[in-house]
């Protein structure tokens, strides 16, 4: 079993190198917090705020994939190219129904040289206004 990286397992970063190297792995989930059952959500996933990936041939995020608890809901996979050897950002916005009950989102990004980065948990809650 790989070992699946958090910014939380390297406590805060000590100085820009430390904070490049996270950012640049780690992804971030972008969604509403709370919706009815039924609703269509939007939810994007980007690898990266503030530094740029690399994307060479042997050094690229080659995967996103997005959990609910335990759950696989979605998928993506980019290959060497997609962003033309320059360096950038992966994102992608997944499309799910939202269930009867409250989820509990992570997502998770595969670097094919620093392995597999976990996100911070996103909530989104079941409400009933509209």
């Amino acid at each position: 079993m790989p070992n699946i990286f958090s910014i939380n397992d390297f406590g805060e970063a000590k100085n820009e190198l430390q904070k490049d190297y996270f950012d640049r792995h780690t992804p971030v989930i972008q969604c509403i917090s709370e919706a009815r059952p039924g609703e269509i959500l939007r939810i994007r996933v980007r690898v990266g705020t503030e530094y740029a990936h690399p994307h060479e041939a042997d050094h690229y995020i080659a995967l996103i994939q997005l959990w609910n608890r335990e759950t696989l809901l979605a998928e993506a996979r980019f290959y060497h190219g997609v962003l033309c050897n320059q360096p950038g950002n992966v994102e992608v916005e997944f499309t799910v129904v939202m269930p009867q009950v409250s989820m509990n989102l992570t997502a998770l990004s595969y670097c094919t040289k620093h392995g597999l980065w976990r996100s911070q948990p996103h909530a989104v809650k079941v409400g009933t206004e509209k």
